[in-house]
Protein backbone atom coordinates (compact mmCIF):
# COMPACT_ATOMS: atom_id res chain seq x y z
CA UNK A 1 0.00 0.00 0.00
CA UNK A 2 1.43 3.39 -1.02
CA UNK A 3 0.31 7.01 -1.05
CA UNK A 4 2.09 9.83 -2.91
CA UNK A 5 1.93 13.57 -2.21
CA UNK A 6 4.10 16.68 -2.30
CA UNK A 7 5.74 19.25 -0.07
CA UNK A 8 7.88 22.20 -1.20
CA UNK A 9 10.73 20.77 -3.25
CA UNK A 10 10.03 17.10 -2.49
CA UNK A 11 7.82 14.19 -3.48
CA UNK A 12 6.76 11.89 -0.64
CA UNK A 13 5.60 8.30 -0.92
CA UNK A 14 4.25 6.37 2.07
CA UNK A 15 5.12 2.68 2.17
CA UNK A 16 3.66 -0.07 4.35
CA UNK A 17 5.25 -3.47 4.92
CA UNK A 18 4.51 -6.53 7.01
CA UNK A 19 7.34 -8.41 8.69
CA UNK A 20 7.54 -11.22 11.25
CA UNK A 21 7.49 -10.16 14.88
CA UNK A 22 10.14 -12.86 15.39
CA UNK A 23 12.29 -13.29 12.29
CA UNK A 24 13.26 -16.76 13.53
CA UNK A 25 9.58 -17.69 13.26
CA UNK A 26 8.59 -16.34 9.83
CA UNK A 27 5.26 -18.21 9.88
CA UNK A 28 4.27 -16.63 13.19
CA UNK A 29 2.77 -13.27 14.11
CA UNK A 30 3.43 -10.35 11.80
CA UNK A 31 3.62 -6.63 12.48
CA UNK A 32 3.40 -3.54 10.27
CA UNK A 33 6.24 -1.21 9.35
CA UNK A 34 5.87 2.28 7.95
CA UNK A 35 8.45 4.15 5.89
CA UNK A 36 8.24 7.49 4.11
CA UNK A 37 10.18 7.76 0.85
CA UNK A 38 11.44 11.25 0.00
CA UNK A 39 12.77 12.39 -3.38
CA UNK A 40 13.70 15.82 -4.68
CA UNK A 41 10.92 17.07 -6.94
CA UNK A 42 13.36 17.67 -9.77
CA UNK A 43 14.58 14.07 -9.58
CA UNK A 44 11.29 12.27 -9.10
CA UNK A 45 11.30 9.14 -11.23
CA UNK A 46 15.10 9.05 -11.48
CA UNK A 47 16.74 5.77 -10.59
CA UNK A 48 18.64 7.09 -7.59
CA UNK A 49 20.24 4.81 -4.99
CA UNK A 50 18.53 4.47 -1.63
CA UNK A 51 19.55 5.86 1.75
CA UNK A 52 17.62 4.57 4.77
CA UNK A 53 17.62 6.76 7.87
CA UNK A 54 17.57 5.12 11.31
CA UNK A 55 16.53 7.56 14.02
CA UNK A 56 18.04 7.67 17.49
CA UNK A 57 16.37 6.40 20.60
CA UNK A 58 15.38 3.69 21.05
CA UNK A 59 11.70 4.46 20.69
CA UNK A 60 11.52 7.44 18.35
CA UNK A 61 9.84 7.36 14.97
CA UNK A 62 11.75 8.84 12.05
CA UNK A 63 11.88 12.61 12.03
CA UNK A 64 8.96 14.36 10.33
CA UNK A 65 10.68 16.81 8.01
CA UNK A 66 8.99 19.56 6.06
CA UNK A 67 10.55 19.92 2.64
CA UNK A 68 14.35 19.72 2.58
CA UNK A 69 15.21 20.51 6.21
CA UNK A 70 18.51 19.78 7.99
CA UNK A 71 20.60 17.02 6.39
CA UNK A 72 17.78 15.84 4.14
CA UNK A 73 18.42 18.46 1.47
CA UNK A 74 22.00 17.25 1.05
CA UNK A 75 20.91 13.62 0.91
CA UNK A 76 18.33 14.35 -1.78
CA UNK A 77 21.02 15.60 -4.13
CA UNK A 78 21.96 12.00 -4.85
CA UNK A 79 19.66 9.63 -2.96
CA UNK A 80 16.07 8.72 -2.56
CA UNK A 81 15.62 8.59 1.21
CA UNK A 82 13.57 6.20 3.31
CA UNK A 83 12.60 7.63 6.69
CA UNK A 84 11.83 4.39 8.50
CA UNK A 85 9.72 4.24 11.64
CA UNK A 86 11.47 1.45 13.51
CA UNK A 87 9.19 -1.27 14.86
CA UNK A 88 7.01 -0.06 17.70
CA UNK A 89 7.51 3.63 16.86
CA UNK A 90 5.59 6.21 14.86
CA UNK A 91 3.17 4.43 12.56
CA UNK A 92 4.94 1.04 12.77
CA UNK A 93 2.60 -1.05 15.00
CA UNK A 94 3.02 1.36 17.94
CA UNK A 95 3.92 -0.07 21.35
CA UNK A 96 2.68 2.02 24.25
CA UNK A 97 0.41 1.98 27.31
CA UNK A 98 -2.66 1.94 25.04
CA UNK A 99 -1.61 -0.91 22.74
CA UNK A 100 0.53 -3.19 24.90
CA UNK A 101 -2.43 -4.46 26.99
CA UNK A 102 -3.56 -6.18 23.78
CA UNK A 103 -0.62 -8.55 24.36
CA UNK A 104 -2.02 -9.67 27.71
CA UNK A 105 -0.31 -9.68 31.09
CA UNK A 106 3.00 -7.85 31.75
CA UNK A 107 5.07 -11.00 31.15
CA UNK A 108 3.54 -11.33 27.68
CA UNK A 109 4.23 -7.66 27.05
CA UNK A 110 7.88 -8.05 28.09
CA UNK A 111 8.30 -11.11 25.88
CA UNK A 112 6.86 -9.13 22.98
CA UNK A 113 9.17 -6.15 23.55
CA UNK A 114 12.23 -8.41 23.67
CA UNK A 115 11.90 -8.43 19.85
CA UNK A 116 12.41 -4.67 19.55
CA UNK A 117 16.18 -4.30 19.77
CA UNK A 118 18.72 -3.49 17.04
CA UNK A 119 18.91 -7.10 15.81
CA UNK A 120 15.21 -7.18 14.92
CA UNK A 121 15.34 -3.69 13.41
CA UNK A 122 18.14 -4.69 11.07
CA UNK A 123 16.32 -7.84 10.03
CA UNK A 124 13.31 -5.64 9.28
CA UNK A 125 15.52 -3.55 7.00
CA UNK A 126 16.75 -6.63 5.20
CA UNK A 127 13.19 -7.94 4.84
CA UNK A 128 11.95 -4.79 3.10
CA UNK A 129 15.09 -3.87 1.14
CA UNK A 130 14.46 -6.19 -1.85
CA UNK A 131 11.00 -4.74 -2.46
CA UNK A 132 12.40 -1.21 -2.61
CA UNK A 133 15.82 -1.59 -4.20
CA UNK A 134 15.25 -4.69 -6.30
CA UNK A 135 17.90 -6.42 -4.20
CA UNK A 136 20.60 -3.74 -4.51
CA UNK A 137 22.40 -2.72 -1.33
CA UNK A 138 21.56 0.65 0.18
CA UNK A 139 23.27 3.26 2.31
CA UNK A 140 22.28 3.58 5.96
CA UNK A 141 22.51 6.76 8.00
CA UNK A 142 22.29 6.00 11.72
CA UNK A 143 21.92 8.71 14.36
CA UNK A 144 22.68 7.76 17.99
CA UNK A 145 20.83 4.46 18.59
CA UNK A 146 20.44 4.35 14.81
CA UNK A 147 24.25 4.09 14.75
CA UNK A 148 24.04 1.11 17.10
CA UNK A 149 21.67 -0.44 14.56
CA UNK A 150 24.08 0.38 11.72
CA UNK A 151 26.93 -1.30 13.62
CA UNK A 152 24.77 -4.39 14.07
CA UNK A 153 23.98 -4.23 10.35
CA UNK A 154 27.71 -4.37 9.58
CA UNK A 155 27.97 -7.36 11.94
CA UNK A 156 25.05 -9.36 10.63
CA UNK A 157 24.15 -8.39 7.05
CA UNK A 158 26.92 -6.32 5.43
CA UNK A 159 25.84 -7.60 2.02
CA UNK A 160 22.84 -5.30 2.32
CA UNK A 161 24.96 -2.17 2.69
CA UNK A 162 26.52 0.07 0.10
CA UNK A 163 27.81 2.49 2.76
CA UNK A 164 27.25 3.05 6.48
CA UNK A 165 27.23 6.57 7.90
CA UNK A 166 27.05 6.96 11.67
CA UNK A 167 26.62 10.09 13.80
CA UNK A 168 27.02 9.99 17.57
CA UNK A 169 26.30 6.28 17.66
CA UNK A 170 29.30 3.95 17.82
CA UNK A 171 28.49 1.47 20.61
CA UNK A 172 30.92 -0.46 22.77
CA UNK A 173 31.43 -3.88 21.15
CA UNK A 174 32.78 -5.72 24.17
CA UNK A 175 30.08 -7.75 25.91
CA UNK A 176 31.80 -6.89 29.19
CA UNK A 177 30.98 -3.19 28.72
CA UNK A 178 27.64 -3.62 30.44
CA UNK A 179 24.98 -1.01 31.07
CA UNK A 180 26.68 -0.49 34.47
CA UNK A 181 29.92 0.47 32.73
CA UNK A 182 28.10 2.71 30.28
CA UNK A 183 26.60 4.74 33.12
CA UNK A 184 29.76 4.64 35.19
CA UNK A 185 31.40 6.47 32.31
CA UNK A 186 28.37 8.72 31.75
CA UNK A 187 27.89 10.40 35.12
CA UNK A 188 31.26 12.24 35.08
CA UNK A 189 30.46 13.52 31.57
CA UNK A 190 27.07 14.71 32.79
CA UNK A 191 28.70 16.43 35.75
CA UNK A 192 30.95 18.25 33.30
CA UNK A 193 27.93 19.46 31.31
CA UNK A 194 26.43 20.80 34.55
CA UNK A 195 29.64 22.68 35.33
CA UNK A 196 29.66 24.22 31.86
CA UNK A 197 26.01 25.24 32.17
CA UNK A 198 26.45 26.89 35.54
CA UNK A 199 29.62 28.64 34.35
CA UNK A 200 27.60 30.18 31.52
CA UNK A 201 24.51 30.88 33.63
CA UNK A 202 25.62 31.24 37.29
CA UNK A 203 22.20 32.66 38.19
CA UNK A 204 20.73 29.23 37.47
CA UNK A 205 22.42 27.75 40.56
CA UNK A 206 20.02 29.67 42.80
CA UNK A 207 17.05 29.11 40.50
CA UNK A 208 17.52 25.34 40.29
CA UNK A 209 17.94 25.02 44.06
CA UNK A 210 14.81 27.12 44.67
CA UNK A 211 12.73 24.96 42.33
CA UNK A 212 14.02 21.72 43.86
CA UNK A 213 13.29 23.06 47.39
CA UNK A 214 9.74 23.87 46.31
CA UNK A 215 9.30 20.39 44.83
CA UNK A 216 10.60 18.70 47.96
CA UNK A 217 8.18 20.66 50.13
CA UNK A 218 5.04 20.61 47.96
CA UNK A 219 5.40 17.44 45.82
CA UNK A 220 3.27 18.95 43.03
CA UNK A 221 1.37 17.11 40.34
CA UNK A 222 1.62 19.10 37.11
CA UNK A 223 -1.46 20.16 35.20
CA UNK A 224 -0.96 17.23 32.84
CA UNK A 225 -0.74 14.64 35.63
CA UNK A 226 3.06 14.32 35.88
CA UNK A 227 4.39 14.05 39.46
CA UNK A 228 7.32 16.45 39.52
CA UNK A 229 9.73 15.17 42.15
CA UNK A 230 13.21 16.67 42.65
CA UNK A 231 14.69 13.62 40.87
CA UNK A 232 12.33 14.06 37.94
CA UNK A 233 13.24 17.77 37.79
CA UNK A 234 16.93 16.80 37.67
CA UNK A 235 16.29 14.70 34.58
CA UNK A 236 15.78 17.92 32.61
CA UNK A 237 19.54 17.63 32.23
CA UNK A 238 18.85 15.56 29.14
CA UNK A 239 18.71 18.96 27.42
CA UNK A 240 22.39 19.56 28.16
CA UNK A 241 23.44 17.00 25.56
CA UNK A 242 22.16 19.02 22.59
CA UNK A 243 23.63 22.02 20.85
CA UNK A 244 21.25 24.63 22.27
CA UNK A 245 20.08 22.62 25.27
CA UNK A 246 21.88 24.68 27.90
CA UNK A 247 20.14 27.80 26.62
CA UNK A 248 16.77 26.01 26.58
CA UNK A 249 17.26 24.90 30.18
CA UNK A 250 18.19 28.44 31.24
CA UNK A 251 15.07 29.96 29.71
CA UNK A 252 12.96 27.24 31.30
CA UNK A 253 14.33 27.91 34.79
CA UNK A 254 13.89 31.67 34.67
CA UNK A 255 10.10 31.40 34.21
CA UNK A 256 9.41 28.84 36.94
CA UNK A 257 7.41 30.86 39.48
CA UNK A 258 4.49 33.27 39.56
CA UNK A 259 2.97 35.13 42.53
CA UNK A 260 -0.48 33.92 43.55
CA UNK A 261 -2.81 34.75 46.48
CA UNK A 262 -1.46 31.63 48.18
CA UNK A 263 2.16 32.58 47.58
CA UNK A 264 4.73 31.57 44.93
CA UNK A 265 3.60 28.73 42.67
CA UNK A 266 4.93 26.98 39.61
CA UNK A 267 3.61 28.85 36.61
CA UNK A 268 1.32 27.14 34.12
CA UNK A 269 3.83 27.96 31.39
CA UNK A 270 6.65 26.27 33.32
CA UNK A 271 4.49 23.23 34.04
CA UNK A 272 3.53 22.89 30.40
CA UNK A 273 7.13 23.09 29.19
CA UNK A 274 8.45 20.72 31.84
CA UNK A 275 5.80 18.11 31.15
CA UNK A 276 6.55 18.33 27.41
CA UNK A 277 10.27 17.89 28.08
CA UNK A 278 9.93 15.01 30.54
CA UNK A 279 6.93 13.01 29.31
CA UNK A 280 7.55 9.68 27.59
CA UNK A 281 4.06 9.61 26.08
CA UNK A 282 5.44 9.95 22.57
CA UNK A 283 8.36 7.52 22.99
CA UNK A 284 7.69 4.98 25.78
CA UNK A 285 10.06 2.39 24.27
CA UNK A 286 12.91 4.72 25.18
CA UNK A 287 12.13 4.14 28.85
CA UNK A 288 11.26 0.47 28.48
CA UNK A 289 14.22 -0.64 26.35
CA UNK A 290 16.90 1.96 26.89
CA UNK A 291 19.12 -0.20 29.08
CA UNK A 292 18.37 -3.32 27.04
CA UNK A 293 20.25 -1.84 24.07
CA UNK A 294 23.44 -2.38 26.10
CA UNK A 295 22.60 -5.91 27.30
CA UNK A 296 24.67 -8.63 25.61
CA UNK A 297 26.06 -11.06 28.15
CA UNK A 298 23.04 -12.80 29.65
CA UNK A 299 23.00 -10.67 32.78
CA UNK A 300 20.02 -8.46 33.71
CA UNK A 301 20.44 -4.71 33.45
CA UNK A 302 18.50 -4.34 36.71
CA UNK A 303 18.11 -0.56 36.52
CA UNK A 304 21.79 0.08 35.96
CA UNK A 305 21.55 3.88 35.76
CA UNK A 306 19.75 4.03 39.09
CA UNK A 307 22.15 1.68 40.85
CA UNK A 308 25.27 3.37 39.46
CA UNK A 309 23.97 6.81 40.36
CA UNK A 310 24.43 5.87 44.02
CA UNK A 311 28.19 5.77 43.33
CA UNK A 312 28.04 9.50 42.55
CA UNK A 313 26.55 11.14 45.67
CA UNK A 314 27.01 14.61 44.17
CA UNK A 315 23.83 13.86 42.16
CA UNK A 316 21.76 13.35 45.34
CA UNK A 317 19.28 16.24 45.39
CA UNK A 318 18.59 16.03 49.13
CA UNK A 319 22.31 16.20 49.97
CA UNK A 320 22.85 19.14 47.64
CA UNK A 321 19.94 21.07 49.15
CA UNK A 322 21.07 20.31 52.69
CA UNK A 323 24.37 22.04 51.91
CA UNK A 324 25.54 24.73 49.52
CA UNK A 325 26.32 22.63 46.46
CA UNK A 326 24.65 23.26 43.11
CA UNK A 327 21.85 20.90 42.19
CA UNK A 328 23.20 18.61 39.46
CA UNK A 329 20.95 17.68 36.57
CA UNK A 330 21.11 14.17 35.15
CA UNK A 331 21.15 12.99 31.55
CA UNK A 332 19.47 10.32 29.46
CA UNK A 333 19.23 7.86 32.33
CA UNK A 334 16.11 5.80 32.98
CA UNK A 335 15.05 5.10 36.57
CA UNK A 336 12.32 2.94 38.10
CA UNK A 337 10.60 5.98 39.62
CA UNK A 338 9.81 7.20 36.09
CA UNK A 339 7.11 4.54 36.03
CA UNK A 340 5.49 6.22 39.01
CA UNK A 341 5.88 9.90 38.09
CA UNK A 342 4.94 9.73 34.39
CA UNK A 343 1.28 8.84 33.76
CA UNK A 344 2.13 7.56 30.28
CA UNK A 345 4.50 4.97 31.81
CA UNK A 346 2.70 4.07 35.04
CA UNK A 347 0.56 1.28 33.48
CA UNK A 348 3.78 -0.33 32.18
CA UNK A 349 5.58 -0.45 35.54
CA UNK A 350 5.55 -4.22 35.92
CA UNK A 351 6.52 -4.76 32.29
CA UNK A 352 9.51 -2.46 32.79
CA UNK A 353 10.65 -4.39 35.88
CA UNK A 354 10.41 -7.68 34.00
CA UNK A 355 12.55 -6.29 31.18
CA UNK A 356 15.10 -5.02 33.71
CA UNK A 357 15.38 -8.54 35.16
CA UNK A 358 15.53 -10.32 31.79
CA UNK A 359 18.61 -12.50 31.24
CA UNK A 360 18.26 -13.94 27.72
CA UNK A 361 19.72 -10.98 25.82
CA UNK A 362 22.04 -12.13 23.04
CA UNK A 363 25.25 -10.46 21.78
CA UNK A 364 24.62 -7.75 19.20
CA UNK A 365 28.01 -7.37 17.53
CA UNK A 366 30.36 -9.80 15.79
CA UNK A 367 33.88 -8.52 16.43
CA UNK A 368 35.52 -10.90 13.95
CA UNK A 369 33.18 -9.91 11.15
CA UNK A 370 33.66 -6.23 11.89
CA UNK A 371 37.44 -6.69 11.85
CA UNK A 372 37.09 -8.06 8.30
CA UNK A 373 34.59 -5.39 7.18
CA UNK A 374 34.50 -4.46 3.48
CA UNK A 375 31.71 -1.85 3.58
CA UNK A 376 32.79 1.82 3.43
CA UNK A 377 32.00 3.31 6.85
CA UNK A 378 32.34 6.81 8.23
CA UNK A 379 31.43 7.98 11.71
CA UNK A 380 31.15 11.38 13.34
CA UNK A 381 32.34 11.17 16.94
CA UNK A 382 31.38 14.23 18.95
CA UNK A 383 34.22 14.81 21.38
CA UNK A 384 32.06 16.13 24.21
CA UNK A 385 29.07 13.84 23.55
CA UNK A 386 27.07 13.54 26.77
CA UNK A 387 25.10 10.50 25.61
CA UNK A 388 27.73 8.22 24.04
CA UNK A 389 31.16 7.77 25.60
CA UNK A 390 33.92 9.03 23.31
CA UNK A 391 36.47 6.43 24.42
CA UNK A 392 34.00 3.59 23.83
CA UNK A 393 33.28 5.01 20.37
CA UNK A 394 36.93 5.35 19.40
CA UNK A 395 37.71 1.84 20.61
CA UNK A 396 34.93 0.56 18.37
CA UNK A 397 36.13 2.69 15.45
CA UNK A 398 39.54 1.07 15.71
CA UNK A 399 37.93 -2.40 15.69
CA UNK A 400 35.93 -1.93 12.46
CA UNK A 401 38.13 -2.42 9.42
CA UNK A 402 38.23 0.61 7.15
CA UNK A 403 36.08 2.85 9.34
CA UNK A 404 37.03 6.51 9.08
CA UNK A 405 36.21 8.89 11.90
CA UNK A 406 35.55 12.59 12.07
CA UNK A 407 36.22 13.66 15.65
CA UNK A 408 34.89 17.12 16.37
CA UNK A 409 33.87 19.33 19.28
CA UNK A 410 31.94 21.73 17.03
CA UNK A 411 28.72 19.85 17.70
CA UNK A 412 26.92 18.05 20.48
CA UNK A 413 25.09 14.74 20.15
CA UNK A 414 22.54 16.26 17.78
CA UNK A 415 25.21 17.33 15.30
CA UNK A 416 23.57 15.73 12.27
CA UNK A 417 20.51 17.89 12.88
CA UNK A 418 22.33 21.05 13.97
CA UNK A 419 25.07 20.75 11.36
CA UNK A 420 22.81 19.34 8.68
CA UNK A 421 24.32 19.36 5.21
CA UNK A 422 27.87 19.94 6.47
CA UNK A 423 27.90 16.84 8.66
CA UNK A 424 26.43 14.53 6.03
CA UNK A 425 28.70 15.96 3.34
CA UNK A 426 31.74 15.26 5.50
CA UNK A 427 30.68 11.67 6.19
CA UNK A 428 30.03 10.95 2.52
CA UNK A 429 33.44 12.32 1.60
CA UNK A 430 35.12 10.18 4.25
CA UNK A 431 33.28 7.02 3.23
CA UNK A 432 34.25 7.61 -0.41
CA UNK A 433 37.87 8.32 0.51
CA UNK A 434 37.64 11.80 -1.00
CA UNK A 435 39.30 13.52 1.96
Amino acid sequence: MTARYRQPGVVLTDHWFTVPLDHDDPAGERIELFGREVMASAKAGAGLPWLVYLEGGPGFGARRFTGRQAWLGRALQEFRVLLLDQRGTGRSTPANRQTLPLRGAPQRQADYLAHFRADSIVRDCEAIRPSLTGGAPWTVLGQSFGGFCATHYLSSAPEGLRMALITGGLPALDVHVTADEVYRAAYPRIEGKNAAHYARYPQDVRRARRIADHLMEHQPVLNGGYRLTPEAFQSLGILLGTGDGSHQLHYLLEDAFVRTPAGPALSDAFQEKVQAALSYAGHPLYALLHEAIYAQDGRPTRWAADRVRAEFPQFDAAKALAGDDPLLFTGESVHPWLFETDPSLAPLRETAHLLAERTDWSPLYDAERLAANQVPVAAAVFHDDMYVDTEHSLRTARAIRGLRTWITDEYEHDGVRAGGARVLDRLLALARDEV
